[in-house]
């Protein structure tokens, strides 16, 4: 499969029309499936370029209370990752947006590793996050990630050494998830990390796409951020939206209105 990855299509054309990504996250399945694929084809209208799809699982450990919330939620509806797949690929008939599940490798390895990959490149899943497997600890999916052409996203935090941020980069592939601070996901006001050394280590490293995550809510954080990275995730604020709406539509409609302001202090 030496098919381009849409990642890799998506951040080259920002890159030319010098442009910093929206990636926006939701957890599938919260409300239920039928919406979770309107909010994704409402994010990629608004404005979003990447979508993060989260699949939902018992104990997230690197999530803040509202989306674990989201994710009890999805899991009262009895969401797995059939369904999931069986929803991409309905989705893969109406937009070619960059998806990249968020996961915890216990999910992956109780589906099965290779089933699992063979499933995201039929369906159309472009790349994979697992917050609990270490990089140390991804050379068993490793091979699969590339004779599928599914990525695995690298995470690097703000206290990776400089040794372990270099092994990450030589192998990261589509881009850099770089956590903004330490902690769980959420909404917050500060992040007190040292960009500018964070970056310029990585910068020295590799010329991949970077990403930056954890606490970005408002298009201050993008506009006050954007200039260190090619692009900002926001998770915690959309799954807010979600959670707000008291109808089904007024929840597609809230987080498209968030989704609009967002792409475009990222856009512009």
């Amino acid at each position: 499969m030496t098919n381009e990855n849409r990642i890799d299509k998506k951040f080259s054309l920002l890159r030319d029309e010098n442009k910093k990504a929206l990636i926006t996250f939701i957890t599938f399945g919260d409300p239920d499936i039928e919406t979770s694929k309107k909010l994704v084809l409402e994010m990629e209208k608004e404005g979003a370029d990447l979508i993060e799809i989260g699949v939902p699982f018992s104990d997230p450990m690197a999530e803040g209370p509202v989306i674990q919330a989201a994710n009890v939620r999805a899991l009262k509806n009895e969401i797995n990752l059939d369904k999931i797949f069986k929803a991409v690929s309905e989705l893969r008939q109406e937009t070619e947006i960059p998806l990249v599940f968020l996961m915890y490798f216990n999910s992956l390895l109780s589906y099965g590793i290779e089933d699992f990959f063979k499933n995201c490149a039929e369906s159309g899943v472009d790349a994979v996050i697992i917050p609990d497997l270490p990089f140390e600890e991804s050379g068993e999916i490793y091979d699969y990630t590339v004779k599928y052409n599914v990525y695995q996203i690298s995470m690097i935090t703000p206290t990776s050494s400089e040794e372990r941020a270099k092994k990450i980069c030589q192998r990261a592939k589509g881009f850099l998830y770089c956590v903004s601070s330490m902690g769980v996901t959420g909404m917050r006001d500060g992040f007190g990390t040292d960009f500018d050394g964070v970056f310029s280590m990585l910068n020295k490293f590799t010329d991949m796409p970077k990403c930056l995550g954890f606490g970005i809510s408002k298009p201050k954080h993008i506009e006050g951020l954007k200039h260190y990275c090619d692009g900002l995730i926001v998770g915690s604020a959309i799954v807010n939206q979600i959670a707000e709406g008291s109808t089904n539509d007024e929840k597609v409609e809230k987080v498209g209105a968030l989704t609009k302001v967002l792409a475009e202090a990222a856009h512009k």
